[in-house]
């Protein structure tokens, strides 16, 4: 008995140094080493400083910068530990409630936009976290933005066409506008 209680510990602490020592050390020096940007959590520097991660959305609510998608984590907003979908249904009275309220801050943003306002505007992903938006999204911020920030459209709508991602291999996903390094780049504008 005591011999196969000395084995089982014996497995238990070279399993506990393999499992929990060397490999999440050998996968974080491969990642370090392969993937350096991503394995630092993709992050956004700024003047040498981290502003953000192009993977962790952020709330704007200035309207001289573009909008992101709404957070379920609200009123946590840019907490990733509270990542999660609301879990409202369709019929939900408070889900109609929050797009009512959503839509009406980006008409009083921009009172004189009567454009269809994208989905992605007004209702929250399932983590809540999402960094980009549709280019309809950023096509429906753009006159807002230009006419505030007193620049062109035409060069807002170049940097909407910089900052946007196609699809994955050509086939995966849809068309996204990181709106983080958007805004950071009308921000440097100036």
């Amino acid at each position: 008995m005591s011999k196969l209680l000395r084995q089982s510990f014996l497995l238990l602490l070279v399993m506990t140094v393999v499992t929990g020592l060397i490999y999440p050390l050998a996968v974080t020096g491969v990642a370090q080493l392969i993937f350096p940007r991503q394995a630092n959590g993709s992050l956004v520097v700024k003047d040498g400083r981290p502003v953000g991660s192009a993977l962790i959305g952020q709330s704007f609510t200035d309207p001289k910068y573009f909008w992101g998608r709404p957070s379920a984590t609200t009123p946590m907003a840019d907490n990733g530990m509270a990542s999660g979908g609301s879990n409202l249904g369709p019929s939900n009275p408070a889900l109609t409630a929050a797009i009512k309220q959503r839509i009406d801050a980006l008409h009083n943003a921009d009172p004189g936009n009567h454009a269809p306002v994208p989905v992605d505007l007004v209702t929250a992903s399932g983590s809540g976290l999402d960094p980009q938006i549709s280019p309809a999204a950023a096509q429906y911020q753009l006159a807002r933005v230009a006419r505030l920030r007193g620049l062109p459209v035409a060069r807002v709508q170049s940097l909407v066409r910089e900052y946007t991602s196609g699809r994955q291999l050509g086939v995966l996903g849809e068309p996204r506008v990181n709106v983080l390094e958007l805004n950071l780049a009308l921000d440097a504008l100036r």
